[in-house]
C-alpha cells in the first residue's frame, strides 16, 4: 500500500494545508495509531490518523473557488477571529485561502481544500503575476508612477520592478510578481502617498471579472488546467 508523509496524508484529506499540518505535528496534536506523530513519519490509508483526537479519513471532493472578498474580512481560518474568511464564505467543505489579502483590501481571493495546489502556489509566489487597482489620497505625479514601477526599498529589501498604468489622477493599475507583506501600501507610503482603496483583480490566469462583492464562484476546468500548467512552468523555472 502507498506510503505518504504524514503532513501530505493530512493535507490530502482536505483537513488543512501541509504547512498547517506541520504546525499541528510540531505541537504534538497529531497521533498515528495512538502514538504522537513526528515530522517525516510515513503512513498508509490503513493507519488511524487523528488531530486533537478526531480521526481524519474522509477525502472530500476537491474545491477551487474564486471569491470577491470585501474589506473587513480577515484571511484566517481561526474561527475565534470575529470576521474570519471561513465563516464569511460558509462553504460546505472545509476550505482555506491560498495566500492572503489584507483585511483593509478587497478583491480576488482563491480558496480550496487541495493542499497540493496551495503548496505549489506558495512555492511559486515570486514567479506569478497578481494585478491590482489602487486609489491613493492625492493626485499622482509622474515621479510617483516611475518610482512605483521601479525597485522600492521596503522591509530591508528592494522590491522587484512592477508594471504600472495610470487610470486617472488618483488611480493606477499595478502588476506584481512578489508577495511582500502589505507591499503596495508600503511602496506608496515610501513616496508620501496613502492607499484609499486597493482591489486585486487577477491572480495568474484567474480574473475577478464582474463577480459581485462578497460572492464566489467555482473555477472552470479550463482555468484550473491553465493554472496547473503555469505552476508547472514556475516550478521548472525555480529548479533551473
Amino acid at each position: 500500500m502507498e506510503e505518504k508523509r504524514i503532513n501530505k496524508a493530512i493535507s490530502d484529506t482536505g483537513f488543512c494545508s501541509r504547512r498547517a499540518a506541520d504546525a499541528f505535528i510540531e505541537k504534538g496534536r497529531v497521533t498515528v495509531n495512538g502514538q504522537v506523530a513526528v515530522m517525516g513519519l510515513k503512513v498508509t490509508l490503513e493507519d488511524d490518523i487523528r488531530v486533537d483526537g478526531k480521526r481524519i479519513d474522509h477525502k472530500p471532493p476537491l474545491v477551487y473557488i474564486a471569491l470577491n472578498k470585501p474589506r473587513g474580512i480577515e484571511c484566517t481560518t481561526n474561527r475565534k477571529v470575529r470576521y474570519n474568511i471561513v465563516d464569511f464564505v460558509k462553504h460546505k467543505e472545509r476550505i482555506f485561502p491560498i495566500g492572503r489579502l489584507d483585511k483593509d483590501s478587497q478583491g480576488l481571493l482563491l480558496l480550496t481544500n487541495d493542499g497540493d495546489i496551495v503548496n505549489k502556489i506558495l512555492r511559486a509566489r515570486n514567479n506569478h503575476e497578481k494585478e491590482y487597482i489602487v486609489t491613493v489620497n492625492k493626485p499622482m505625479t509622474e515621479a510617483f508612477l516611475r518610482g512605483m514601477a521601479g525597485r522600492v526599498p521596503i522591509l530591508d529589501t528592494l522590491t522587484r520592478e512592477s508594471q504600472v498604468e495610470k487610470l486617472d489622477d488618483k488611480t493606477f493599475k499595478i502588476i506584481l510578481t512578489q508577495g511582500l507583506n502589505r507591499q503596495i501600501r508600503r511602496m506608496t507610503e515610501y513616496f508620501g502617498y496613502k492607499v484609499v482603496t486597493l482591489k486585486r483583480i487577477r491572480i495568474m490566469n484567474i480574473h475577478l471579472g464582474n463577480l459581485k462583492l462578497g460572492a464566489y464562484r467555482d473555477l472552470s476546468p479550463l482555468e484550473l488546467k491553465t493554472l496547473n500548467d503555469l505552476l508547472a512552468d514556475s516550478q521548472k523555472t525555480i529548479e533551473d
